[in-house]
């Protein structure tokens, strides 16, 4: 896709950086992203996803040209972080300067939150991380607050990226939904500290309405593209053709949320791997056609084992990517 390797030499050239050093940030061997660059390799998704988040962008922006570009992801939320081509630095390399500081900040946030939670982080913790001065964390964040927002905002970019990075290009509807799957387990190290982050979302939503805007809106995107998936397996045949998407996902959703808490909060007995079982277990009763085709009556989802999970709702490899 000519179209996807012009925005990326758009944001290396104003990045400031020469194309070598791009890469060693992204942490990819220069040679790759020459090849990629030439069009004599593809782009992986975790590339993609690399490139987004060094750049300031969205993967939407790098693919489409527009972060609010509908596929088999739903389109972004109104209230997600915006973001467009970042400054030249060769004509403002303040301007560039402060936007990898601004992004420096809120990663240092993100990892803190995660790690310790919404109202445990200090102005104090996140400049120690950084290795700059508090003054430097208020000069782009005058509050505490809004960088802690602005974090949680980060944090819905960072997971539907992923989304749109690992599933552009997949046309199988049954191969999209365990893609998707996949990525909302809260397997150790970054999706686990997504799950933390997004259950501190959560928490603030049922308190603070600037919050649940945040939280609706996102939600409903991931909602958006379950429901989008189910139907297209429908039409296609991978799935039920009576299947009723929108009371599905109400129900699936609500399954991935509340065997994730379990999960991440440590319940005896449950784990990444049993949460898999149990929702690839859901998918083949209650979405595939039963074997022989014939539309089976619609059974109770099945449950983890114990009492019933939540059922509360929630957003958010490598394989290659034209």
């Amino acid at each position: 896709m000519e179209g996807l390797r012009h925005r990326v030499r758009d944001v290396i050239r104003r990045s400031g950086r020469p194309q070598r050093e791009f890469a060693a940030v992204m942490g990819l061997e220069a040679s790759k992203l020459s090849k990629s660059l030439s069009g004599t390799r593809r782009f992986t998704a975790e590339e993609l996803i690399r490139i987004a988040d060094t750049a300031g962008v969205t993967v939407n922006w790098l693919l489409h040209g527009e972060d609010a570009a509908d596929g088999v992801v739903a389109a972004a939320p109104r209230v997600a972080v915006a973001t467009e081509p970042p400054p030249d630095a060769g004509q403002d390399g303040r301007a560039a300067r402060e936007q990898g500081r601004r992004r420096q900040i809120t990663d240092a946030a993100w990892r803190l939150i995660a790690e310790r939670g919404y109202h445990s982080v200090r102005t104090a913790d996140i400049a120690a991380e950084c290795g700059v001065s508090s003054a430097a964390i208020h000069y782009h964040f005058p509050t505490l607050r809004e960088l802690l927002d602005e974090t949680l905002r980060s944090s819905v970019k960072q997971a539907f990226d992923r989304q749109v990075a690992v599933l552009h290009g997949i046309e199988d509807a049954r191969e999209r939904l365990h893609r998707l799957i996949e990525l909302q387990l809260p397997s150790p190290g970054h999706l686990a500290r997504e799950w933390s982050i997004w259950m501190q979302v959560w928490t603030e939503s049922a308190l603070d309405p600037a919050m649940r805007e945040l939280h609706a809106e996102s939600y409903q995107r991931w909602h958006d593209t379950i429901a989008r998936t189910l139907r297209d397996g429908a039409a296609s045949g991978a799935f039920r053709a009576d299947l009723d998407a929108e009371a599905v996902t109400v129900r699936l959703t609500a399954l991935i949320d509340g065997l994730g808490i379990q999960v991440l909060t440590g319940r005896p007995g449950r784990t990444v791997e049993g949460m898999r079982t149990a929702l690839h277990a859901f998918v083949t009763t209650q979405i595939e056609p039963p074997a022989g085709g014939a539309a089976a009556p619609d059974t109770p989802a099945p449950h983890a084992p114990g009492p019933g999970a939540p059922a509360t709702e929630h957003p958010h490899t490598s394989e290659e990517t034209p």
